[in-house]
């Protein structure tokens, strides 16, 4: 395999760098790398991996663009609202370099399809922004005994490391059990700074880099820690451990990260047909419920331990927030307060 005229061109400042030259640029040609989310890790992820060069970049989401998202994730504009992220990624990335191949899955990383995905890529970049993708992209990575560059991002702070690098440390090996998913929201709760994600993401294409050209010190059994109002970095060491040993996935990674109780679920077109039937509960903030509700009461989920007590039982509660994450949190702690009170998720969310 040689490089073109044209690609000579375009990877020039590679070509003259040492530790990449022409021998590097042909292996990161040849790579394959599967990028978990095209969201705000993905996308500076997949730009740099697309500007460097790696031959053939798969992309996985499910999700569409929202406004909201236009804040860090810089691959989308107003004109995308609505559209696939995976389609419109590969579509304006194909722009920035045609030598390189996209494949689009406008689809959910599941137990069905991640084994087959993985067998056929050579890094795994886990751009995902929930512990149930990081544990199954974790255990799908060692059994499928492919490298993962991992990213993860939290209101001004970041982290980066590379797990299951030549027989190191996995994800579990660090973090062996999930937390309970009151203690960790994500960014459409909290919010997130809208360079974070690009410094973050960026650092792991520079990992997945490393990795296929064979160069520098890899993250491995190592955790960068980045915080971007002090502009501390702070890299911790951890080792393999063998309680972190994975033989084959888990059933159900929504029930073993706590997310995934005996809740019954009812679509907005199943509620909006039988509304006088439940009551209604808005548990997002208050911004959220100004901008668009359904009706119903209005307790933020941050209030509703104290508030409890206010939440109207005399029908069966139908909980619901912008994605269904927050509303099973609200319910998780709403059946230990009330033993004979029928709660219901809005699948989906509004």
């Amino acid at each position: 395999m040689n490089l073109s005229n044209e690609e000579q061109k375009q990877y020039n400042r590679h070509l003259i760098l040492d530790k990449i030259g022409e021998e590097g640029q042909l292996k990161l040609k040849q790579a394959k790398v599967l990028v978990i989310g095209a969201g705000g890790l993905g996308c500076p992820a997949l730009q740099y991996l697309t500007a460097a060069g790696v031959g053939t970049i798969g992309i996985i989401d499910d999700d569409t663009v929202d406004q909201s998202n236009l804040q860090r994730q810089v691959l989308y504009t107003v004109d995308d609202i609505g559209k696939s992220k995976a389609a419109t990624a590969a579509s304006r990335l194909s722009k920035l370099n045609p030598f390189v191949q996209f494949n689009v899955y406008r689809e959910k990383l599941t137990n069905q399809n991640a084994i087959t995905l993985f067998q056929q890529y050579d890094v795994i970049v886990d751009g995902s922004d929930n512990f149930v993708t990081r544990y199954l992209t974790n255990d799908a990575a060692v059994l499928t005994q492919k490298p993962l560059v991992y990213g993860a991002i939290f209101k001004f702070e970041g982290q980066v490391s590379v797990f299951n690098y030549q027989g190191s440390a996995t994800y579990r090996c660090l973090y062996s059990t999930p937390p309970k998913p009151e203690e960790s929201p994500n960014c459409s709760d909290i919010g997130v700074l809208g360079v974070l994600p690009g410094i973050i993401g960026s650092l792991q294409a520079n990992e997945t880099i490393k990795i296929i050209c064979q160069i520098g010190e890899v993250l491995a059994n190592k955790l960068l820690m980045y915080d971007t109002l002090s502009m501390r970095q702070i890299i911790l060491n951890f080792e393999k451990t063998n309680k972190a040993e994975v033989t084959e996935l888990n059933k159900d990674y929504e029930f073993f990260c706590g997310i995934k109780t005996v809740t019954h679920e009812i679509t907005l077109e199943e509620l909006q047909n039988n509304l006088s039937t439940y009551n209604l509960l808005d548990v997002r903030e208050y911004w959220e419920r100004e901008e668009k509700h359904i009706g119903g009461q209005h307790i933020p989920l941050g209030e509703l331990p104290q508030r409890f007590l206010e939440v109207h039982t005399s029908r069966p509660v139908v909980v619901y927030c912008k994605s269904g994450t927050r509303s099973q949190h609200a319910i998780n702690f709403l059946q230990e307060e009330f033993d004979r009170v029928t709660f219901i998720n809005l699948k989906g969310g509004f």
